[in-house]
């Protein structure tokens, strides 16, 4: 009987350590890339499996990483409008952009996200796509990791050169390429604007052409984009913030 016990207690802290080795190598990832550039995220690689397995000969994989000094001002503004105007002033999760999902999500009507821009950047760079508790709960520790370890500019910067703005295109650099033929530092407002109006589901929303649903988000991101709150080093000087 003891020397079950013994084993017990040998396995359970075998358990333990592996779980420790696993967050600290975890978090020194992340504080890593904090001054590293990341060549590509877990999405970018499995959009590329997919489209291997699926023998798509069409895609195209369109990534290059630029400095937040070589994207234009607007780019920010523009995806802090359109996807976590609390970016600057919380933590990582908005409580209340979470409540209020549930509570609409609860009456039946269409799903409502509540993702920051934080948690985008974690599931994005770090895991892979499935609604699993397993990856909820990944995705908040990498969230957490990322608020403690990175200044906001920081995250911002990553976000908006890993996400993804149509179908194989992954950052505004791409984007800007791919659909209007110049760098992300040349973006107008309202092109930057457009951008910001496919992020909730850039596979079926194409910027350029824009639908009518694009036009009608773009045109509603254009009118908070002067109200909202962005880290000085990425989108000039802050202004007040405006709720959704």
């Amino acid at each position: 009987m003891a020397r079950s016990r013994g084993f017990g207690a040998r396995l359970v802290g075998a358990m333990f350590g592996l779980l420790f080795l696993c967050a600290a190598l975890s978090a020194l990832s992340v504080l890593a890339l904090r001054w590293l550039d990341p060549p590509a995220s877990m999405m970018m690689l499995e959009a590329r499996i997919e489209a291997w397995r699926a023998n798509d000969a069409k895609y195209r994989h369109r990534y290059r990483w630029v400095d937040a000094a070589q994207i234009s001002p607007h780019a920010a503004r523009a995806v802090v409008a359109a996807e976590d105007q609390r970016f600057v002033a919380h933590t990582g999760f908005d409580v209340d952009a979470i409540r209020q999902a549930v509570e609409h999500n609860a009456s039946g009507a269409r799903v409502r996200g509540a993702s920051t821009i934080s948690q985008q950047v974690a599931k994005n760079l770090f895991l892979w796509r499935g609604r699993s508790w397993v990856r909820k709960g990944l995705e908040a520790w990498f969230t957490v990791l990322i608020e403690v370890l990175w200044p906001k500019q920081r995250i911002l910067e990553v976000y908006l050169n890993i996400a993804e703005f149509g179908h194989g295109i992954y950052g505004v650099e791409a984007a800007a390429q791919a659909y209007w033929k110049k760098s992300a530092k040349q973006l107008t407002r309202a092109q930057a604007a457009t951008l910001a109006a496919v992020l909730p589901n850039p596979r079926r929303y194409r910027a350029e052409p824009p639908s009518p649903y694009v036009q009608r988000r773009r045109d509603w991101i254009l009118g908070q984009m002067p109200h909202v709150e962005v880290p000085a080093a990425t989108g000039g000087a802050p202004r007040a913030r405006a709720t959704r």
